[in-house]
Order: C-alpha cells, then sequence, then structure tokens
C-alpha cells in the first residue's frame, strides 16, 4: 500500500510559496498592474464606444477573459520555472533521492502554482470592481472553474519546465503560442462578432473554449456550451496527469 508523504509534499509546497513572496513585484504586482491597464484601455477607453454583448456592458465582458488571460500564463509560468530552477542547478536529484513520490511533488510543485495563480484572480477580481460594474451569476461554478484551469495549466507548465533544457525554451510555449492563442480566444470580443468563415475558424482555437466556459458561470451566456468548455478542460488535465505519469516513469528530463 502507497504511504502519502504529507510533510514532504508540504516542504515543497511552502517552499515554492514562498518563493512567489520573495519576489512579490513580479510575481504579484506586474500581472495585477498589466491587468489594470487592460481595463483602463479597454475597459473605459474603448468600453463607451462598444455595443453591449448578450445583454453585458462590454467593460463588465472583458473581465472573464483577462481573468483567463492572467490565470494560464501565471500557471504556466509559474510552475515551469519551479520545476526548471531544481533542473538548471542540480538539485533535483536531491528531491528524486528523497522519499516523495509522483503525487507529493504534484501536490508540492503544482499545488503552489495554482494558489498563486488563485491569489491573483483573487486580486484581480477585487480590482475590476474599480474599473467595471459586473456580477457573477455562478459563482460556485466559476470559483470551481477558475481552479480547474490553475491546476490544469499549472500541470502543463510543470511539463514545459520539465521539456526546457534553457530560459529560451522556456519562453517559447507561453509567449508565441499560449499568449497568441488567448488573445485570438475572444478575450475581448465574441466570436459570434466575426463574419464567415473566421467564426468557424476560430472554434479550432482550444482557449475558446476556456474563455467561454469561464464567461458563462459570470454570464449565463456564452458562443459555446459550457458541458463542452467543462469537459475539454478536465480532459486537457487528464492528458496532463497521463503526461507528468509518463515522465516520472520513464525518468526523461529528469534523470539524464
Amino acid at each position: 500500500m502507497m504511504h502519502f508523504n504529507l510533510r514532504g509534499a508540504w516542504s515543497i509546497y511552502v517552499r515554492e510559496l514562498m518563493r512567489a513572496l520573495r519576489t512579490a513585484f513580479q510575481s504579484i504586482l506586474s500581472p495585477v498592474l498589466t491587468t489594470s491597464l487592460y481595463f483602463i484601455v479597454f475597459g473605459s477607453a474603448i468600453g463607451d464606444r462598444m455595443p453591449d454583448l448578450g445583454g453585458v456592458e462590454y467593460g463588465a465582458f472583458i473581465v472573464p477573459g483577462l481573468l483567463l488571460l492572467t490565470l494560464l500564463s501565471e500557471s504556466t509560468s509559474n510552475a515551469s520555472f519551479g520545476i526548471y530552477m531544481p533542473r538548471f542547478t542540480g538539485t533535483i536529484y536531491e528531491l528524486l533521492s528523497a522519499p516523495v513520490g509522483v503525487a507529493e511533488t504534484l501536490v508540492g510543485f503544482v499545488g503552489a502554482a495554482a494558489t498563486k495563480s488563485l491569489i491573483l484572480a483573487a486580486i484581480i477580481l477585487s480590482t475590476a470592481t474599480l474599473f467595471v460594474d459586473y456580477h457573477i451569476a455562478h459563482p460556485v461554478l466559476a470559483a470551481c472553474y477558475i481552479m480547474l484551469v490553475a491546476a490544469s495549466f499549472s500541470l502543463f507548465g510543470f511539463i514545459l519546465g520539465v521539456w526546457a533544457d534553457n530560459f529560451e525554451k522556456l519562453g517559447i510555449i507561453p509567449m508565441l503560442i499560449l499568449m497568441p492563442l488567448t488573445f485570438l480566444g475572444g478575450t475581448f470580443y465574441s466570436i459570434d462578432m466575426l463574419p464567415e468563415p473566421w467564426d468557424t475558424v476560430a472554434l479550432a482555437n482550444p482557449i475558446v473554449y476556456l474563455v467561454n466556459g469561464l464567461r458563462w458561470t459570470f454570464y449565463g451566456s456564452s458562443d459555446v456550451s459550457i458541458g463542452l468548455s467543462f469537459g475539454l478542460t478536465l480532459g486537457f488535465l487528464a492528458l496532463c496527469v497521463t503526461v507528468i505519469a509518463i515522465i516520472f516513469k520513464t525518468g526523461w528530463r529528469l534523470r539524464d
């Protein structure tokens, strides 16, 4: 019978969480300031010239998209950097020789990255009230969905941190793939506003389903089915867990 090393998992979790507090400006204040600028530019300056979307004021309409934009980037970068640094410094071998398994490692690294993202999400939602008047129609579902997205992309970031063998690769996927897909995924607009065939092409972007899933929990309406959004997010979570299990089983990039 497998024994879960709670103390080991807690030690990794606390160490990673404290690292964020030591770099509070970069980890917390910088994303909040960036999101605030988005609210000022798109919510205030441009929002007054935009029509309501589905009965929702434009400034409020972009709140779920901006929240998801921060969640994806911060969850991925926090988790990838967290596991990459032990590999870069060589302390990964101490972790591999310690009495902690895959579950403890994931709870520590991924749990800390997800926690940082959830703290940011709470701060951003509080900050948004200074710029726009929004409401959350399904707060419990919204909280569950935010935690699901944070966990999924923290797992994805963990995989990225294991795959990367230099700092340049660490930023390639978030900057060149994830960020453009997020901006093109309906963060600042409804895909129903796109002309044919671009509204159909947009459905090939997986971020569309994430944005609209969160938007549905806020306002009860979205461009795609909420069931499909939740299903795809859960599928992505399961895929990431499977990949990480294979990584630890084979030792790929960990024992090289």
